[in-house]
């Protein structure tokens, strides 16, 4: 795979500062998975394609030019937004993560790829809603649990008139149906599915985007006990 080429694809101006970056991602993202878990992918081909050019297909979803607030929830070991603020400057960035050392990597990275538009807290998403309820303009999670229990974590971020985007692969259709109760009493709506194809026949993903229509009533999101228990 070309990831120059793929990169150029989906709009991004790819130069030599950004194959800098993705070039120490890897390494460091290689280094300290080996006393911490990471990634099961470490092959470098695959990281680029499976996890830096997967990360960037999220850009097909944001085709805006304007500044726009991002959190990412779950983010684990920076995807997609380590990725995003590699290539983009029009996005303020922000990670969440329930575990403290991997959001310790993700600072150490920051600071080594010298990115001023991303930040990474150690934070819950259903506890960080008391803080920045209904405060950005896009929510995304990648590989972070289904649909159901992804929206009422979510969607009481993203403000009324964002957008929730969702990564997912085959399943995409089957969390959709499971989710048409959750997505309407949360204050979203289906705006589009795309479906995209990543290079080598590595397989199909899809990008769920929800538009944040309504306010989430403010019983949401529940304690995170009970929505694993009883997703909506």
């Amino acid at each position: 795979m070309d990831f120059k080429e793929e990169a150029l694809k989906l709009g991004i101006n790819y130069d030599s500062v950004m194959d800098e970056k993705f070039n120490i991602f890897y390494e460091e993202l290689i280094r300290v998975n080996e006393y911490m878990n990471l990634t099961a992918i470490t092959e470098r081909d695959e990281v680029y394609t499976k996890h830096f050019l997967d990360s960037l297909t999220i850009l097909k979803a944001i085709n805006s030019n304007d500044k726009l607030s991002l959190l990412d929830v779950g983010s684990g070991a920076g995807f997609p937004a380590i990725p995003l603020a590699i290539t983009t400057n029009n996005l303020d960035i922000t990670i969440i993560d329930a575990l403290g050392k991997r959001i310790k990597f993700l600072n150490e990275l920051i600071k080594k790829l010298e990115l001023s538009n991303v930040k990474a807290l150690h934070k819950r998403a259903e506890e960080y809603a008391k803080e920045k309820r209904e405060f950005y303009d896009i929510t995304t999670a990648r590989a972070v649990a289904r649909l159901p229990m992804l929206l009422e974590l979510c969607l009481p971020l993203t403000k009324v008139g964002g957008y929730f985007i969702a990564m997912k692969a085959q399943s995409a259709k089957l969390e959709l149906e499971e989710s048409k109760k959750a997505i309407e009493l949360l204050g979203g709506k289906v705006l589009n599915v795309l479906e995209l194809r990543l290079p080598n026949d590595i397989g199909t993903r899809a990008i769920i985007i929800i538009k944040k229509v309504k306010p989430t009533p403010l019983k949401y999101p529940r304690a995170f006990a009970k929505i694993k228990e009883k997703p909506l």
